[in-house]
């Protein structure tokens, strides 16, 4: 296991070059392609966009956070976390991380990654790189997730116990305990949403009482979810559908099919549509105005996807890289 406190600066790189992958670490294969959609006038291919900005990633590009003048993306597989820079289309910061899993999360100056090599949450200056804090944390699952909201930190631990992390002190400071298998938190409109991937749930969960407020049924395998419109969205591995579901009533409104059945993906929020990911469909636009996906473009890349700094950043987990695109994509 590399030592967590050698960090080094990342040299800067011109756009549009890919770095091979490192010695001994080939990329991944990709999985089975989920099968999408064929509705007229939705499907497209990868070949069609024209990307901002890539950034090669060496390992397994894949989790993001958007920091006040940075995006940091997570790689496992190169037992790192590395800073992107926007305003420059250069990376910047590495600092090593045992398999930094379970997402990244961003606050009080600092940018929070869980590690499943260590079972640990380590917080890292956003202007240096260097740990400052560790904490005792198993996350529960590679493919959960951590997320910030009413002063605190939010990550599901083995086996589905949610803990509240004061950043003050970095310690925790609640233990929620989650039916099984519930492992992404996500903070929205003054609550902890949580899917519960084995029940087909989303749990709502109230900061002022560290406790369940309310169980909603969702989609088959929920995982990732995201916020926008008024309205919680998971990603449902299960079926590959998106839920809908108001923040304000608790009540799922919509079920939209979008065909992204199997493990990994992610979705994310910007522009005014909702956007998600899969290996082999990198990139879904759904629209909250009609509940319908209205683009869909397959091909090679796809499995991590954020919106920051006015564009989407999608993670090609088997292909080294990170595209920074515009989300006016025709």
């Amino acid at each position: 296991m590399p030592s967590m406190n050698r960090f080094v600066t990342f040299l800067s790189i011109p756009l549009l070059f890919a770095l091979p992958p490192a010695q001994g670490q080939a990329a991944p294969p990709h999985p089975p392609a989920a099968k999408g959609l064929t509705t007229p006038g939705v499907p497209r291919a990868m070949t069609e966009i024209k990307p901002l900005a890539i950034f090669p990633v060496a390992g397994t590009p894949d989790w993001k956070v958007m920091t006040k003048d940075a995006v940091w993306v997570t790689s496992a597989r190169a037992n790192h976390v590395v800073q992107l820079l926007p305003a420059t289309g250069q990376t910047g910061l590495i600092a090593e991380i045992a398999k930094p899993c379970s997402g990244l999360a961003y606050g009080w100056g600092s940018v929070w990654v869980p590690s499943c090599g260590a079972h640990k949450l380590v917080r890292i200056d956003e202007t240096t790189g260097k740990p400052t804090a560790e904490v005792p944390a198993d996350p529960a699952n590679s493919e959960g997730a951590i997320t910030i909201g009413a002063g605190s930190v939010w990550l599901v631990v083995k086996p589905s116990t949610l803990i509240r992390v004061d950043p003050a002190t970095n310690t925790v400071v609640a233990k929620i305990e989650l039916p099984s298998e519930s492992e992404d938190p996500f903070f929205s409109d003054g609550f902890v949403w949580v899917t519960s991937f084995g029940h087909a749930e989303l749990l709502k969960v109230d900061p002022a009482t560290n406790a369940i407020a309310a169980t909603i049924s969702v989609g088959p395998k929920p995982r990732f979810l995201t916020s926008g419109a008024g309205s919680v969205w998971t990603l449902n591995q299960g079926d590959g559908t998106v839920s809908r579901v108001d923040v304000a009533t608790g009540k799922l409104v919509a079920t939209i099919d979008c065909g992204l059945t199997g493990e990994g993906g992610e979705i994310t929020f910007g522009a005014g549509f909702v956007w998600a990911t899969l290996f082999g469909i990198p990139l879904t636009q759904i629209d909250p105005a009609t509940n319908t996906a209205v683009k869909q473009w397959s091909g090679k890349g796809g499995d991590g996807l954020q919106f920051g700094f006015g564009s989407l950043w999608l993670s090609n987990y088997a292909l080294q890289t990170v595209w920074r695109i515009s989300p006016d994509q025709k």
